[in-house]
């Protein structure tokens, strides 16, 4: 029994290698074609937003919890 399954693997095997390989989705233009176009490609720096967060000496806490503060609702 056993070296039939084997038998009938081994034919399966054999002739899933012979068939063709499955086609492949199209979903746009062929990655492989040198003249296909393509969007245009922006430089965005990494690092634009950055800003040094050193430590620094505290500053006076009033001043900084005036800035901190929202400001008052103008009354209508």
């Amino acid at each position: 029994m056993m070296r039939v399954f084997a038998a009938i693997c081994a034919a399966a095997l054999a002739t899933a290698g012979c068939s063709a390989p499955p086609v492949a989705p199209v979903v746009g233009p062929d990655p492989s074609n040198p003249a296909a176009r393509a969007p245009a490609v922006d430089y965005r720096s990494t690092t634009a937003p950055y800003s040094s967060r050193r430590p620094v000496e505290p500053g006076p806490w009033r001043e900084q919890n005036e800035r901190a503060t929202p400001q008052p609702k103008s009354a209508q």
